[in-house]
């Protein structure tokens, strides 16, 4: 008989704790979040704040956590002890604590392990602790802030009527960071430069670096060489820049009529420390660049190597390794490298906000046999690991040794310039390489006259910032402190969802809604977008986790002193402006096809719920001629009106107009492709007069909503 009840997250687990605990444990999952806020009460947000306390309504998620949790008491009834090993994080310490009220256990064990190994396992419920209230309090915040944020501003953009869904408190400012950069794009003016150069007949080119009247431009310092999201190859090097053909030209003359000889050389080694092991942030870097995985599949994949008990917990900003395996490190660099095993370990440093208890992503052994590995797992959990593998071997290795040599010409007055780079030991890089190819130079004196070879000049233009890649996204997000480890790839994954962003040539493009509703934000929730701002915000989740501030207080200040008035003002701008006309002019991308009414060249209407992509509208002074793409005739025609025909009369609903207390009715229209349905004034005269004009009622979740008078009471008959 049983005699314990162990509680994971993620089924996937339980196969490999049964057979580590043995017949006296019953293993059970909780299948992640079994409960939600509910969405009763003011705003359906499942929570009310009464002065400095709130009081939160939870419910299960759905009906499959209702079965979860029934099946959970069935299994507690059975055991003398509960114990509850959700994940090692804070979303792992809140479901704990939601496990804690919906069984009813007065003082549950909680345990903690990093690794789904026996000794781990073990040794996590030989040293079981209490649960952390600060932890389940940061939870409870952030669950509280998210839905606060989502359900009071998202009704914001849906007056908008542009088809925008939602506003989120890490989701808008990572829109906004992808927005920015495309308006950088949108304002650049390239400009031409010319890149001057010297071959010489001893095997190396020079660049032109100034005169001797002048200073030389300073030599490049080195850039981030553990750059994760980094695609695509080096710069090549390039001359001072001149920004006329007339004086490249000029220059190229003059190097052709002097003689040219070496004036300084010099050359020195350097060390390049290796990279440290991999977080959450940097896993989904690299998997995207050197994989092509998104976050969200880096996220998944990496689960399954974690249940498997192949890889540490995979949410962490830590880059802390436990001395057990750095010692295990260190006997296989011994047994296989004893080249690459250096005397002191280079030391990396978390982030401020890193949970040090945790620790980065690494397997949970080192010496098992890859051929092994490749024969049990499938191809895209294999790379994932050899890539963790490889990246945790590195960072326990000797620093790579460099030799950087610079050769300094003069010809007349002009001053040439060559690098050049050797890797002479590669230390961690033979498993971890982002040194650049070598580019030697030839072993020559200083005062040594030279050949000419060739002197030449070639046009180039400034480029825009690029696009940002989702790899690269995730690094900026890390980097401004927008979202943490476990929400870097279910935000980007949101934004694609919404259509305010597409994947173009694997770099992510706002789409006209995204940047629509950006825009808007800008004017009605401006600090919303700000990463500082945002980031403030994850700081002060951060503090209550440490339990240097109470949770309930924060969160009742920040309602009451910023999103309370920032609301009001927001408010007052959408009332101001009639179906999102003030807010912007939208732009859209002309047809070939002409208008069958006015002959003007059609727009391109966006549409995700058709197969073209998009549909055909005159934006021109036509109302409502739209045209669809045929696959059966291959042209664009008009919607067949036989329904139309046949309409039948408007439905009569018993709600007041609001403006002259006339019966609502139900119009039924046509948008993307869509047909939907509104309630307007059911006199024809008075929707005619500007008073009617904010007279409309849409359908919501919540049920009939209006920019202009807030919710309609009751159902519609």
């Amino acid at each position: 008989m049983p005699k314990h009840l162990l509680v994971v997250e993620s089924p996937g687990k339980v196969k490999k704790l049964s057979q580590i605990l043995g017949t006296d444990w019953i293993v059970r999952a909780s299948c992640g979040h079994i409960r939600e806020l509910s969405n009763d009460g003011d705003d359906s947000l499942g929570f009310s704040i009464d002065g400095s306390n709130i009081k939160c309504h939870y419910i299960p998620r759905d009906q499959r956590a209702k079965e979860t949790i029934q099946k959970l008491k069935a299994a507690v009834k059975q055991v003398d002890e509960v114990v509850l090993a959700t994940d090692p994080d804070r979303e792992g310490e809140t479901i704990a604590w939601h496990l804690k009220e919906v069984l009813g256990l007065k003082e549950p064990k909680r345990v903690i392990y990093t690794e789904i190994t026996a000794s781990a396992v073990r040794s996590a419920i030989a040293n079981s602790r209490k649960l952390n209230f600060n932890l389940v309090g940061a939870g409870l915040c952030r669950d509280c802030l998210d839905k606060l944020v989502g359900y009071k501003g998202s009704p914001l953009v849906w007056a908008l009527n542009n088809g925008a869904k939602s506003v989120g408190r890490v989701q808008s400012a990572t829109l906004h960071l992808i927005c920015q950069r495309e308006r950088e794009i949108q304002a650049f003016v390239p400009q031409d430069y010319w890149n001057v150069f010297v071959d010489y007949a001893e095997g190396f080119r020079a660049f032109y670096n100034g005169t001797t009247d002048s200073r030389p431009e300073a030599q490049h310092q080195e850039t981030d060489t553990n750059d994760d999201a980094a695609t695509g190859s080096k710069e090549k090097p390039e001359s001072k820049r001149v920004v006329s053909e007339a004086e490249a030209t000029r220059l190229v003359e003059q190097a052709r009529q002097h003689p040219h000889k070496i004036i300084q050389i010099e050359g020195k080694t350097v060390n390049r420390q290796p990279p440290p092991p991999f977080t959450t942030s940097t896993l989904q870097q690299a998997a995207g660049s050197k994989l092509r995985f998104s976050p969200d599949k880096t996220m998944q994949v990496a689960q399954k190597l974690y249940e498997a008990g192949l890889i540490t917990y995979m949410r962490t900003d830590s880059v802390m390794l436990s001395p057990e395996f750095c010692t295990s490190a260190r006997k296989w660099l011994e047994q296989n490298d004893p080249e690459n095993v250096p005397q002191q370990v280079a030391k990396h440093r978390s982030s401020k906000s890193a949970q040090e208890a945790h620790e980065a992503i690494r397997p949970t052994d080192v010496f098992r046999p890859s051929v092994e590995l490749r024969a049990e797992l499938p191809p895209d959990e294999f790379n994932l690991y050899v890539m963790i593998w490889k990246r945790a071997i590195a960072s326990q290795c000797k620093a790579a040794q460099l030799r950087k040599t610079q050769i300094i010409t003069q010809s007349g007055n002009l001053l040439w310039q060559a690098r050049g780079q050797v890797i002479e030991f590669y230390g961690y890089a033979r498993y971890w390489n982002n040194l650049s190819k070598d580019s030697d130079l030839p072993a020559l004196k200083q005062g040594l006259a030279l050949t000419l070879e060739n002197a030449g000049h070639e046009q180039k233009q400034t480029q825009p910032p690029p696009r940002y890649s989702e790899p690269k996204l995730v690094q900026v997000m890390e980097r401004k402190g927008i979202g943490r480890p476990s929400t870097y790839a279910p935000t980007v994954a949101t934004l694609k969802k919404r259509a305010y962003v597409e994947l173009k040539k694997d770099n992510l493009q706002p789409t006209t809604l995204g940047l629509e509703v950006d825009e808007f934000l800008q004017k009605a929730l401006p600090d919303l977008l700000e990463a500082e701002f945002t980031a403030k915000m994850e700081d002060a989740l951060d503090a209550i986790a440490d339990g240097k501030q109470g949770w309930q207080q924060y969160l009742s200040g920040w309602n009451q002193d910023y999103f309370v008035p920032a609301l009001s003002k927001a408010k007052t701008l959408v009332a101001g402006a009639s179906n999102g006309t003030a807010f912007f002019e939208r732009k859209f991308e002309t047809s070939k096809t002409h208008c069958p009414q006015c002959n003007s060249l059609m727009s391109k209407i966006p549409s995700t719920k058709i197969k073209k992509k998009y549909f055909l509208k005159c934006t021109s002074s036509c109302e409502n001629v739209v045209l669809f793409w045929s696959d059966r005739s291959k042209t664009w025609e008009a919607p067949r009106s036989k329904e139309s025909e046949s309409k039948p009369p408007a439905k009569i609903t018993s709600h007041p107009c609001p403006v002259c207390q006339k019966p609502l009715e139900e119009y039924i229209y046509i948008k993307d492709g869509q047909q939907k349905t509104m309630l307007r004034c059911s006199d024809p005269k008075s929707r005619q007069d500007k008073k009617h004009k904010d007279v409309a009622y849409f359908n919501t979740a919540k049920g009939w909503w209006s920019p202009k008078f807030g919710e309609l009471p009751g159902k519609v008959n």
